[in-house]
């Protein structure tokens, strides 16, 4: 039964609600209008306007006047031109059933400045547009694909990770940084603006995508072949976020959201603690300062979970801007967008289980530490997990121009804060199963009752509490030089660049405790009770079981770049260029962490497993707080400096050469502050050492000499060829070269640094096929080839405990296949007029050589799982992407279907732990389902529901190899189906 008012009503109406205004959109309508000289405010005779969906032409009357009827409602481009005149396009013109739109223009004369009369192309498509990012992608000398802001609406993304993943051969990872054709986030240059922005990730020196909403976002950009002009990472690609920009007129918009996630809200199991959930802003940091009045007594706060109310999610934006001409030509504008979002998640059930194989050719059993099975005294890892988050987001984006036809100066100011309120229960209880079949802790006559140290029940509790920011302020110019005497066919264009940025994550006081429980049992005339007593898992062995870290990050990040383009003719008159410029980027960071523990704290608490011992805790008095002095801080530099000289040269009209190189410094310092009993673990080592000042500090100083070709070849007229060769780099990151012990949550795995890492080099190949059979058509196939020294993988390693490590691996190699089709089926059978389609698909192979270290370790007696290459890590085996968009622009009626499907991917390669075998971890296969529906009420509102995820598929690790038979679950959750409503309102004035 459909209840009034249920999601699935209200889906079922809009969907059936479509095709009611149908009828009303068969009668055609014209367009009219006039068409001025700009520099002589006078009627322009003789110009030609055409329709380019449709081919239709006319030419304006001695008064400047034409008129072009007998079009199909929807949405048109008008192309304007004379000889002699700047050419003008207009996008976005709407035809609706049975009237009249008006459409005018005004173009300015070109002239050159000895008397000779040119014509200059200043087609410039909307950013926003599927049209407009069309041609930029034929255009580009890279091999380019992109999205915009319409389609980024259609598909519902809510940001530019979501956004991301509608690119063919491009998805994200963890939910926010890019990869792009397999490669993670080192070889991808994610950029804003075309600018750099510093990250306090952690993890990472990758943008974190998820922190710009889809509100602010004209288009998405992705680049896929290096050109000298792009940065020298830029591997697998470069990622460049465009803001919205000044818009043609002035407008004023607002938008109000509601949804909610079946997973979130009612759940009985809602997490949150005592002190927990998010204020408006998010702003609670100062408020969970360092207890410095308490050290050696107990301290004030909760530790654990408790029950928890699912909060409402929404969000809301307005947004305003325009332009205006002065009487000399000048055009002066501004933008400015605030935005507000707040959004839950939540999960239970989920499955976080740690196998290995403890003599070869048995089947997978779970890992265990501080002791074995055979000395009866041991611990598991079989998790089952309740996570519960919440998060708030809000910024603000403003932008300032003024430009004239030869010069333009542009102000961008953005910034964004994201708070993230994260509860996690971890339980243990199926490791004592596994290990004594029918145990029941109710029950003393069952199996596992007379060894209690055997697999106790466990309880780990995170209280996670995070505040993010990001700012950057760039102001950039562009500039038309008239250097006459070099002889060019047009001015130079020199642009210019000035980026300050910072980044920012406040974690304070993260709160992790764990308890082992052990059941009730009698021995001779004693009974003892049923038992929490601390638990510590082995890479936590410094520290007691509550643990309370102050972890702070800054980044900030300085950029300049100068670019200056030399267009020529060439020896047929065909147009080519020169290009140099300079780039230069340095980045500042501070790392600083605080640990806090009840050390030597051996106290006891009674009650049955699911009395918590976490909720007395705070109330007891004998668990005195002191500080760590294991940790250590660091601060880090990187220093990017590079030079570029590049050519565009039409050989003949129909074939060009695109090449140069580009020289780019890098320099990267970690300087270590460690605290008195710090310790860390050089490469190769067993077991931790003594950290000293100056130990594991980083000077790392390499050039490189990056050169690249490519050609474009237009057999025919909607033919285009490429193919091109370059060599990019791939750089370490801070957390990569850095020997500090790192943990999500207590029981978590453990990275620690290699400071011995070296950077990456790779040789590029790309061919690229793409046929635009019609307007609104689109039919591409590309091959790649990624050959990579010195890749930077992943490995376990042991030290008393299991901690994963970055190394070079010798060598690797990653190819792939890329298909894309997008057609208006309209253009195939008239009445699908209001369909559009499209798909891409994306297949890769990938390969690494191990080190001789993994190899040998892989081949011991003891593991016997010998192995030479394996995948790389991060990259998915296919990528799919599938939509059918219905819109019908008379009414206002649009809706979209989105199915994204990613293939199995390699996140860990197998190694061994305790000296036994560790499989491969993969991540599964998946796809999700979004639905957007939309509808225009009015002239000023409308309405959109939409549905994301609708297939809730099981997001599921598992173990992998030749060596253990069928797969074995690691891990597995699910993230709930989204449904939401909108109502969005526009003026233009």
């Amino acid at each position: 039964m459909v209840r009034p008012g249920s999601p699935a009503r209200l889906l079922l109406g809009a969907i059936f609600g479509i095709g009611a205004p149908v009828a009303a959109q068969d009668q055609p309508g014209s367009i009219r209008g006039v068409v001025m000289d700009k520099d002589f405010d006078a009627p322009l005779a003789g110009a030609q306007v055409s329709v380019v969906e449709t081919g239709d032409k006319a030419e304006t009357a001695p008064g400047g006047n034409y008129s072009i009827s007998g079009l199909k409602p929807g949405k048109y481009t008008l192309v304007f031109a004379k000889e002699g005149y700047v050419r003008q396009l207009r996008a976005d013109v709407v035809v609706n059933a049975g009237a009249l739109t008006d459409a005018n223009a005004a173009l300015a004369g070109e002239f050159a400045e000895m008397e000779e009369f040119v014509v200059q192309e200043t087609v410039k498509l909307s950013g926003n547009t599927e049209a407009g990012l069309l041609e930029l992608r034929l255009e580009s000398p890279a091999l380019m694909d992109s999205i915009s802001a319409d389609l980024i609406s259609k598909a519902g993304a809510s940001d530019a990770a979501a956004a991301l993943r509608l690119v063919s051969g491009a998805t994200v990872q963890d939910g926010k940084s890019a990869v792009i054709r397999g490669l993670p986030d080192r070889y991808v240059s994610s950029q804003l603006n075309g600018v750099r922005l510093p990250t306090a990730d952690e993890d990472k020196r990758a943008v974190e995508l998820d922190q710009f909403p889809a509100v602010i976002i004209e288009s998405v950009q992705v680049s896929k072949t290096f050109t000298p002009d792009q940065q020298g990472d830029a591997s697998g690609g470069a990622v460049d976020v465009r803001l919205k920009g000044i818009p043609e007129e002035w407008v004023f918009q607002v938008r109000t959201q509601i949804s909610y996630n079946t997973q979130v809200w009612n759940d009985d199991d809602y997490l949150s603690y005592k002190g927990g959930g998010l204020n408006f802003l998010g702003k609670d940091g100062a408020g969970r300062g360092i207890q410095k009045n308490r050290i050696g007594d107990n301290w004030r706060g909760a530790v654990g979970v408790d029950d928890g109310t699912s909060p409402i999610d929404y969000k809301w934006s307005m947004s305003g801007g325009g332009r205006q001409v002065l009487d000399d030509g000048t055009r002066i504008g501004g933008f400015a967008s605030l935005f507000y979002e707040r959004d839950s998640a939540h999960y239970d059930g989920a499955k976080d289980d740690q196998y290995w194989v403890d003599n070869p050719g048995d089947p997978m059993t779970p890992q265990y530490s501080q002791g074995s099975p055979g000395q009866g005294e041991f611990k598991t890892s079989l998790f089952d997990v309740t996570r519960s988050s919440q998060s708030v987001q809000w910024g603000t984006l403003a932008t300032f121009g003024i430009e004239s036809d030869e010069h333009a100066v542009n102000f961008t100011y953005l910034q964004t804060n994201t708070t993230e309120d994260t509860t996690t229960l971890a339980e243990d209880t199926r490791g004592k199963e596994f290990f004594f079949p029918g145990y029941d802790p109710n029950d003393p006559n069952t199996p596992g009752h007379e060894e209690p140290e055997a697999a106790p029940y466990l309880r780990t509790e995170t209280l996670s509490y995070v505040e993010r920011e990001t700012e950057t302020l760039q102001l950039r110019g562009r500039h038309q030089l008239p250097f006459e005497s070099l002889g060019l066919s047009k001015p130079a264009e020199f642009d210019w660049t000035a980026a300050l940025s910072a980044a920012s994550s406040d974690q304070p006081d993260k709160r992790q405790f764990g308890t082992a429980w052990y059941a009730g049992r009698v021995v001779g005339p004693i009974v003892l009770p049923a038992q929490h007593r601390p638990f510590k898992p082995s890479a936590n062995f410094n520290l007691g079981n509550l643990q309370r870290i102050w972890q702070q990050i800054d980044e900030d990040s300085q950029e300049y770049s100068m670019n200056l383009k030399l267009p020529f003719a060439q020896w047929a008159g065909d147009e080519g260029y020169l290009k140099i410029g300079t780039f230069f980027d340095e980045v500042e960071r501070q790392f600083d962490q605080d640990t806090f523990s009840n050390f030597g704290d051996n106290s006891t608490y009674d009650g049955d497993y699911d009395d918590l011992w976490s909720r007395a805790f705070p109330n007891e008095t004998n668990h005195p707080i002191t500080e760590s002095q294991f940790d250590v801080d660091y601060e880090g530099e990187q220093r990017i400096a590079a030079g570029y000289a590049m050519f565009d040269l039409p050989l003949v009209s129909t074939w060009k050469l695109v090449g140069g190189a580009r020289l780019e410094l890098t320099e990267i310092d970690v300087t270590i502050d460690p605290e008195e009993d710090a310790v860390w673990f050089p490469p190769g080592a067993t077991a931790p050492v003594q950290l000293n000042p100056g130990d594991a500090d980083v000077d790392f100083q390499q050039t490189d000499l990056l050169p690249s070709i490519g050609t474009e070849w237009e057999p025919l007229e909607k033919l285009t060829l490429r193919a091109s060769y370059n060599q990019t780099i791939a750089r370490q990151t801070f957390k990569e070269l850095t020997p500090v012990l790192q943990q999500e949550f207590l029981g978590g795995p453990i990275f620690i640094g290699n400071p011995e890492l070296e950077m990456s080099a790779l040789r590029n190949y790309d061919l690229r096929a793409d046929y635009v059979p019609n307007e609104g058509g689109l039919l591409s196939v590309s091959w790649f080839r990624k050959d990579i020294d010195d890749p930077i993988e992943y490995v376990q390693r042991l030290a008393g405990f299991n901690y994963t490590t970055a190394v070079n691996f010798p060598e690797g190699t990653l190819t792939g296949y890329e298909f894309e089709v997008r057609q208006r089926l309209g253009n195939l059978w008239e009445p699908l007029e209001s369909f559009s389609a499209g798909a891409n698909a994306t297949l890769i192979d990938s390969q690494v050589t191990l080190s001789q270290q993994e190899q040998d370790a892989l081949n011991l007696p003891n593991i016997q799982a010998p192995q030479e290459h394996r995948k790389m890590t991060g990259a998915p085996e296919y990528l799919l992407n599938l939509y059918l968009s219905y819109e019908i622009l008379s009414t206002g009626t649009q809706a979209s279907l989105f199915y994204i499907h990613q293939g199995d991917t390699l996140l860990t390669g197998a190694g061994q732990a305790d000296g036994n075998f560790v499989p491969s971890v993969f991540a599964e296969d998946y796809g999700t389902l979004n639905l957007s529906v939309g509808q225009r009420l009015g002239e000023y509102f409308s309405l959109t529901f939409q549905a994301k995820n609708l297939t809730n598929p099981k997001i599921q690790q598992v173990y992998r190899s030749r060596y253990i038979g069928a797969d074995v679950t690691r891990s597995s959750f699910r993230t709930g189906i989204e449904f939401s409503l909108s109502l969005s309102a526009e003026v233009r004035f």
